[in-house]
């Protein structure tokens, strides 16, 4: 299956009507061909608003919630972003469209080594990929202008709040079990941290330490 008219038209307009209506996020989202990013039996399902399963026990997100995260980011083309949560690369790919610059992490190698397979074979620059432990995200980096979080933490990290830029955005679903979770905006400002809640998801937990593979 291939990322053709007809796909993109019916891959647009499921973007828009569950919120997508960022025109900057949508035209990202229809550069960024969703099919590069996974591999195997589901590959046929590539362009259906569905999260798919990818290596190490992890998901690809479906594609309106990545949609609906990045859009909630606010992002500016000088903006640069951590991403917590590597997986198949395809939300890092989408936020390359938007930011300067975008750093991701994941505790899972094989993830990591696959995701810049990608970036440079289709000649994305912008990206900078590391296996860490991403509830620490990246002191050396910080601060950050953007941080998203693609899987779901009980709280919003300190560590990766502390890294956040006065003035910047973090998204990040929160919640103790994958059956109540709701996606979280928060802001840091000066003397305080606001928190908005978006809408209910569902994301694996956020696990500290490194992954075995």
């Amino acid at each position: 299956m291939t990322f053709d008219a007809e796909a993109k038209m019916q891959f647009l307009f499921a973007l828009r009507s569950k919120g997508v209506t960022d025109s900057a996020v949508l035209e990202a989202m229809e550069r960024v061909d969703r099919g590069d990013f996974i591999q195997g039996y589901f590959t046929d399902r590539a362009y259906e608003d569905m999260p798919l399963p990818i290596a190490c026990g992890q998901t690809i997100s479906q594609p309106s919630v990545v949609g609906v995260m990045t859009q909630a980011l606010q992002l500016g083309p000088r903006d640069k972003v951590l991403e917590v949560g590597t997986g198949s690369g395809y939300q890092a790919a989408v936020l390359a469209q938007l930011a300067r610059r975008v750093y991701t992490v994941d505790r899972h190698r094989r993830l990591v080594q696959a995701a810049r397979a990608i970036f440079d074979a289709q000649g994305i620059t912008n990206i900078t990929a590391f296996t860490a432990d991403g509830s620490h995200g990246l002191p050396d980096q910080a601060p950050f202008d953007r941080i998203l979080v693609t899987a779901a933490a009980e709280d919003p990290p300190g560590p990766l709040l502390a890294q956040l830029k006065i003035g910047g955005i973090m998204i990040v679903p929160v919640g103790q079990s994958d059956a109540v979770q709701r996606l979280i905006r928060v802001t840091r400002h000066e003397d305080r941290f606001d928190y908005e809640e978006l809408r209910p998801v569902r994301f694996v937990p956020l696990v500290e330490g490194l992954g075995k593979d």
